[in-house]
């Protein structure tokens, strides 16, 4: 999936970050969004990428659980992390 066109809001840094997408073109209603984000952990760690969305009872639409595995993905591609992917999915999402 081809997010470049759709990002609203995007910020990365050592202690986390996030970006934000529009779902309009992927024929949900005008206004709609869904994110990636990534907590920071403490002692230079950062957690798993975990999505969110503003569609009311998103993780039961197959489409948008595609659109989010891809997104995280995308976002994981973005912030340049020496962590793969998969082991980074493994730690936790928030340090609390």
């Amino acid at each position: 999936m081809n997010f470049e066109d759709k990002v609203t809001r995007m910020e990365n840094g050592i202690r986390g970050g996030g970006i934000e997408i529009d779902l309009t073109e992927f024929g949900y209603p005008d206004g709609e969004k869904m994110s990636a984000y990534q907590n920071y952990l403490g002692g230079g760690m950062l957690g798993s990428i975990q999505n969110s969305c503003t569609i009311s009872n998103w993780m039961n639409d197959n489409k948008l659980l595609k659109i989010a595995s891809e997104l995280s993905k995308y976002y994981y591609s973005l912030t340049g992390q020496q962590t793969d992917y998969d082991s980074l999915q493994e730690r936790s999402g928030s340090a609390y």
